[in-house]
């Protein structure tokens, strides 16, 4: 019996706000509107994340960010600290759940300040292992990402969340790609997580499209996060990869469909089949009959509808004797038996 909870879609505004608070609230009430049950924001300054340097080491080079430096993109696309709180107080005034991923411990302590009801851990952060455990100490549920994890890797994360946390995680398969081509999703894995860590299991997105996410949900994920903008053409950070406002109304609306079709496993008659039983076959006298005469395969016969005999007893009837008179298109009943 299926025990999965509808699927919890997540928007994330990352750095798709391009600078602007007022964008950033823009982006919370369009994915309120279009049905997000949660938008999440990124926590972080671009010192928390790096150090300004042009060295090779710190040069991006090639995809999306080519030709920048790691503190040119973060300082590009980070959500100012100051805007925290006033972005969450937002998320809450439309009744849609905000939350966040901090990138460093400065980050955790402002999320706990502004009550942020669960905290994200990014792929990326998976392996700060300090990060992990300072995380598990607010006692908060987690959801964390996998994207480049092994199996060791996530279970030393994992040892730690249930060391020091309140042991409510959840594992989102992830590929950290941007975009990741269909191909190399590997949905799969999503089983695989849930049967190998005992966890409860989402998918974070980074498709074009919402085939990926879509199916997620028939392989049991419960949680559903991908990037969100206003407009792709409006340019950022994250904007090529993440969905605009019509794609996640889709998006909600389909993995709510798949979620309904699931059911609950049993092999019982719906709703929608009632009328139809009556089209099945049964057992029926296909000529008239005499009290007292024999059924044969020439008098009775398996046709539709159903309202006899069920076809499992043909056999047995055969050889019988008839306690009643039949004329052609009465049923046989267990009466007749």
């Amino acid at each position: 019996m299926s025990t999965l909870k509808r699927p919890f879609i997540i928007a994330e505004v990352s750095g798709n706000h391009n600078g602007s608070i007022e964008r950033a609230k823009e982006i919370i009430s369009s994915a309120a509107t279009n049905g997000a049950s949660c938008v999440k924001l990124q926590t972080y300054t671009a010192d928390t994340m790096t150090i300004r340097s042009d060295k090779p080491d710190f040069q991006i080079k090639g995809g999306l960010w080519d030709g920048r430096n790691l503190y040119e993109l973060y300082e590009w696309a980070q959500t100012p600290y100051e805007w925290q709180k006033p972005l969450f107080d937002h998320a809450r005034s439309l009744g849609i759940e905000c939350i966040s991923t901090p990138f460093d411990e400065t980050a955790v302590d402002l999320l706990v300040d502004i009550g942020c009801p669960k905290i994200k851990i990014a792929s990326f952060e998976v392996t700060d292992l300090p990060l992990v455990k300072y995380i598990a100490e607010t006692k908060k549920p987690v959801i964390m990402s996998t994207g480049m994890a092994n199996k060791q890797e996530i279970s030393d994360a994992l040892e730690l969340l249930h060391k020091y946390g309140n042991g409510e995680v959840m594992l989102l398969h992830c590929v950290s790609g941007y975009p990741t081509p269909a191909e190399q999703m590997n949905l799969n894995a999503i089983g695989v997580l849930k049967s190998e860590f005992g966890c409860s299991v989402g998918l974070s997105d980074h498709t074009l499209g919402n085939q990926a996410a879509i199916a997620a949900v028939a392989l049991g994920a419960e949680v559903i996060e991908k990037h969100f903008t206003l407009r792709r053409t409006d340019g950022g950070p994250d904007a090529a990869f993440s969905m605009e406002p019509e794609e996640l109304a889709t998006l909600v609306r389909d993995c709510n469909t798949v979620y309904d079709a699931l059911g609950n496993g049993a092999f019982d008659l719906v709703a929608a089949e009632q009328e139809n039983v009556k089209f099945r076959r049964s057992i029926y006298a296909v000529k008239s009959i005499k009290a007292g005469e024999a059924f044969s395969q020439d008098n009775i016969r398996r046709i539709r509808p159903g309202f006899g005999l069920e076809p499992k007893y043909f056999d047995f009837v055969l050889g019988k004797v008839a306690l009643r008179d039949f004329s052609a298109g009465d049923p046989l009943t267990k009466a007749d038996l």
